[in-house]
């Protein structure tokens, strides 16, 4: 019997078509879906609380298109059983269309994107903390002066500046204050101005770790850098191979994918670099906050300031799409990166005002405290659920942050990723995040964001997964 759920994407929900309103939509959606195959005979739905919180409707308007169902007999509900895809057999989906030309026409409620999605790199988009962040919203627009509105300073609002250094100096160590604060449009904008700063002082190579994500490879490549891959081993980035190097990207505290802190000695011996030859070191420090089974790794930035660039987001603590980030400045630097953000402030001042008063009313801590209690929860799950069921794959570089490792037997990273497009399941592979020059030994692993999927389709995501694990 089936047991995962088949998550309806919100084109089907939260705007329904036809004018019986949003129950008759709903309804629709799941008799369509049924219908054509998408929830298979047997499937068990998610309560309607949960799937009412995932798509932001009223649990009534769900639990009347439930019994809806039932009653047409598309669905079964039993006590201590749950809503179930009434075991007939759904309807097959009719021929392909074709286009003049031979090209095949998608069929008609066709999924558009997989069922399941356990990519890295973002948090669950339906645990947003919506009325904490509408009510921080409205008192910072009622208290906000009127010039808060114009076309600012280019380092961004002080409020925002003044709530992070406290904050950052509270929970992550670094060492800064208002005035060397650059508010950015997340890590990529601020990447970008930094490369152009580096340019300018002649600087021609940053080092970059081994493994990671080559869209920011690229963004210092467009700048005119060269970015070397440096080796990888049990300790980390091998940050001993920075000859010629005039500044290096890292993420020490959780280096992203393989999930391992940066060796202290390595910590200590990169600062050392960046002392005598007058380098520079680039802190993404991505997901800092989420730590499960260690104490926190603190900045790199607190070991010496002014040669530690420190970067951060709001992307995984609450959601990319806020496009808010920041970077703590070396004095040296702070008005080459203002110079090159632009004139004017160019990050939404309502969204800065806003996360200002989020972070200083203590809703910040809050949220964060409360996603740490539900990641490591589902991280524990998925390890075990690994281990019981795909014993010969290892889950590692699970102490922190919101992805997990899982290395498997030589040879089978791309039939894995293979075989869960056939169930409707993302994953990525650890290739997909090896650097081209990288001289580490190629390993086969997965890259598994167990942050990703929301409650209502967090066992469906884990359970597909496990079906295609060696």
């Amino acid at each position: 019997m089936v047991e995962s759920w088949a998550t309806l994407g919100v084109d089907l929900h939260l705007e329904p078509s036809g004018t019986g309103g949003l129950r008759r939509g709903l309804t629709d959606a799941l008799r369509d879906a049924v219908r054509t195959g998408r929830l298979a005979p047997g499937t068990r739905l998610p309560s309607s609380r949960a799937l009412a919180a995932d798509l932001g409707i009223a649990r009534n308007t769900v639990a009347e298109a439930y019994a809806d169902l039932v009653a047409e007999g598309w669905l079964t509900a039993r006590q201590g059983s749950g809503t179930r895809v009434s075991e007939r057999a759904a309807a097959a989906p009719p021929a392909a269309a074709t286009r003049p030309g031979g090209e095949a026409a998608p069929r008609q409620g066709q999924p558009a994107r997989p069922t399941y999605s356990l990519l890295p790199g973002s948090p669950d988009l339906a645990a947003f903390p919506r009325t904490e962040w509408l009510r921080a919203a409205r008192r910072a627009l009622a208290t906000a002066p009127y010039d808060a509105l114009g076309y600012g300073d280019p380092r961004g609002r002080p409020e925002l500046r003044t709530a992070l250094a406290g904050y950052l100096a509270r929970v992550r160590g670094v060492r800064t204050d208002p005035e060397t604060i650059l508010i950015t449009s997340g890590f990529a904008h601020a990447l970008r101005i930094i490369g152009t700063v580096l340019a300018a002082r002649g600087v021609r190579t940053v080092a970059v770790e081994s493994y990671g994500l080559d869209a920011y490879w690229r963004l210092l490549q467009q700048a005119g850098l060269a970015t070397p891959a440096l080796p990888y081993d049990e300790l980390g980035t091998d940050t001993g191979e920075l000859t010629g190097a005039g500044a290096v990207l890292l993420t020490p505290a959780h280096q992203f994918p393989m999930g391992t802190a940066l060796h202290p000695d390595r910590r200590a011996a990169v600062v050392d670099w960046a002392r005598h030859t007058g380098g520079l070191v680039l802190e993404d420090d991505y997901d800092g906050e989420f730590r499960y089974d260690r104490q926190p790794v603190g900045a790199l930035q607190g070991l010496d300031p002014d040669r530690v660039l420190y970067f951060g987001t709001a992307s995984k603590s609450l959601a990319p799409g806020l496009r808010l980030g920041w970077m703590a400045l070396p004095p040296a630097l702070a008005a080459e990166a203002a110079s090159a953000k632009g004139g004017t402030d160019t990050v939404g001042v309502l969204e800065q005002l806003t996360l200002a008063e989020f972070i200083t009313s203590g809703a910040y801590d809050r949220h964060v405290r409360s996603s740490r209690l539900r990641y490591r929860r589902r991280r524990d799950a998925l390890a075990a659920a690994v281990t019981a069921r795909a014993p010969e794959v290892t889950v590692t570089g699970i102490a922190a942050g919101l992805h997990a490792l899982l290395r498997l037997p030589p040879g089978l990273e791309q039939s894995v990723i293979q075989a869960a497009a056939w169930q409707g399941l993302a994953l990525q592979g650890l290739t997909f995040h090896r650097h081209e020059e990288a001289v580490t030994e190629p390993l086969d692993a997965l890259v598994v964001g167990y942050a990703t999927p929301p409650d209502s389709a967090w066992a469906g995501a884990l359970d597909a997964l496990c079906r295609v694990l060696p």
